[in-house]
């Protein structure tokens, strides 16, 4: 599946250190992992809805990493999906009438254009779910055969029975077991389970917590032939095969939203061990729910930010940016409608201070000050804040720093 254009990114003299990262399985920061190139898998959206600032913010996040890590040297691979089939997709298709196949390409395409206009790097590979799903189906197929997997008695189905994810045999078989990278005690593990898409209430399950693999085929849903039957993904199993096809293990990475630690990550790292009999990544790295108003954003609230609906009503995509950078991307915070007036009024003063850079050819120490910045856990607030001293303070730009604005933060000031 195609990805949306590449942006400029201009190279800088000097060497960039490599950065650490905050990961979620040991609770500190560690120097990513970059022995075989920087292996980065990122979960993509399930296209139902416009790209929200919540999105964004993860995206911009990950975006950050692969620009410190080219600007290291480091040859970064990036995989990102897109989940096109999948029961929140297929419910909003049948509440507006229409086919979940169109709902899917129209909000991709969206969601293609607003990261254009944010600047986001694609990933060399940007895979739809119902591209590989033939793929799953043989590795579901092999975790059967391996006894990792088991089917539960589907009634409602004349295409067979669902497959689950043993995760009791895994915990004891595989170096995965429940809670290696969340770190949750199962009472949260079964909160979370039971709210992000699990049913631990399923009969003939081995274990509540374990996920499903593949759904076989019902009524009125979407399915493919395959090696199982008739039948669709489960969530988990998509990221782990997509990642597998297209990156070597450990993963550098493994990044996403922080409402994807468990059970997803946890989920996907448990099949792709018990597939590979390695560990899946090195680390885990989530990005921060944005609120509005002090609530979650999120679809299902109504209360969407739209990057397409600020663009479209004339605001600067660079301001877009520029407002989601000043937060860390580990945080959560809260967005006001107002964030994108200052972030406005911000980008016209470092504009018009980048159109007095004279030529330049050596690193300075505003280049230094965001290299620092961003390998520290990809401070951007503090990145940020160096380039608006060097503004405030009328420090003389040269070249050099402008491109190191462009090619670190992502803001083209020359625009």
């Amino acid at each position: 599946m195609r990805s949306w254009n590449v942006p400029a990114l201009p190279s800088l003299p000097g060497s960039a250190p490599l950065p650490t990262l905050h990961d979620t399985a040991t609770g500190s920061k560690h120097v990513t992992d970059v022995s075989r190139g920087g292996q980065l898998y990122v979960c993509g959206i399930t296209p139902y809805d416009a790209t929200h600032l919540g999105h964004a913010s993860t995206y911009l996040a990950f975006d950050t990493l692969g620009r410190i890590w080219r600007d290291a040297g480091v040859e970064v691979t990036y995989v990102q999906n897109t989940t096109d089939v999948d029961d929140p997709l297929l419910e909003r298709a049948r509440d507006t009438g229409v086919d979940w196949r169109e709902l899917a390409a129209s909000q991709t395409d969206l969601f293609r254009s607003d990261m254009e206009h944010l600047g986001v790097i694609p990933p060399d590979h940007f895979v739809a779910v119902t591209d590989v799903v033939d793929d799953v189906a043989r590795s579901v197929s092999a975790l059967l055969e391996s006894s990792f997997a088991y089917r539960v008695d589907t009634p409602d189905s004349s295409a067979g029975d669902d497959v689950y994810f043993d995760v009791d045999r895994a915990g004891q078989e595989t170096l995965w077991h429940l809670g290696i990278e969340s770190r949750l005690d199962p009472e949260t593990m079964m909160r979370f389970f039971r709210e992000r898409g699990g049913d631990p209430d399923r009969d003939g399950k081995r274990n509540a917590l374990d996920p499903l693999l593949w759904r076989a085929a019902r009524d009125g849903e979407p399915s493919w032939p395959t090696v199982l039957g008739e039948g669709r993904p489960g969530w988990h199993i998509e990221c782990t095969v997509i990642a597998l096809e297209h990156l070597s293990l450990p993963l550098s990475v493994n990044g996403g939203g922080s409402d994807l630690i468990f059970p997803h990550h946890e989920m996907s790292a448990g099949h792709g061990t018990a597939l590979t009999g390695e560990t899946f990544s090195s680390l885990y790295a989530h990005a921060g729910m944005v609120a509005y108003e002090g609530e979650k954003m999120s679809k299902s609230l109504g209360n969407l930010v739209k990057v397409s609906e600020l663009v479209a009503s004339g605001v600067d995509p660079r301001a877009v940016r520029l407002a989601l950078l000043q937060h860390h991307y580990r945080s959560d915070w809260e967005w006001f409608d107002d964030d994108v007036t200052a972030s406005i009024a911000r980008i016209t003063h470092w504009v018009a201070w980048a159109a007095d850079a004279t030529p330049g050819a050596e690193a300075t120490p505003l280049v230094a000050a965001l290299r620092d910045a961003l390998a520290d856990d990809l401070d951007t607030p503090n990145a940020v804040a160096a380039v608006e001293r060097a503004v405030v303070e009328d420090v003389p730009p040269t070249s050099v720093d402008v491109d190191a604005v462009h090619a670190l933060l992502g803001i083209d000031l020359r625009a």
